[in-house]
């Protein structure tokens, strides 16, 4: 499984997305594609999106916790590393 988060995608990326992509609500991607083509759309979101386009890509992987938390440009989160775990802080507290 693949979801996809976006501050804003470029047009002709979230047509190509909505090949392969349930649009939820406007520029949230789900999907079930296998691990193998979803590497691909990966690489193709990092190599085709501007760092404005704030990319948050959770994906399935086959060891604990079961999916991993990858971005691209500003996700308008911070994220952090919690005993081998990558969250996504909500608030820092100072």
């Amino acid at each position: 499984m693949l979801v996809v988060i976006a501050n804003n995608l470029p047009p002709a990326v979230r047509g190509r997305m909505k090949l392969w992509f349930v649009e939820p609500r406007a520029n949230i991607f789900v999907s079930g594609i296998k691990d193998s083509t979803a590497e691909g759309v990966v690489a193709y979101l990092q190599s085709h999106c501007p760092p404005e386009s704030g990319i948050l890509i959770l994906k399935r992987t086959p060891r604990p916790p079961g999916f991993t938390i990858l971005g691209s440009g500003d996700p308008r989160r911070t994220f952090v590393e919690l005993s081998g775990y990558k969250l996504i802080l909500e608030r820092e507290e100072g």
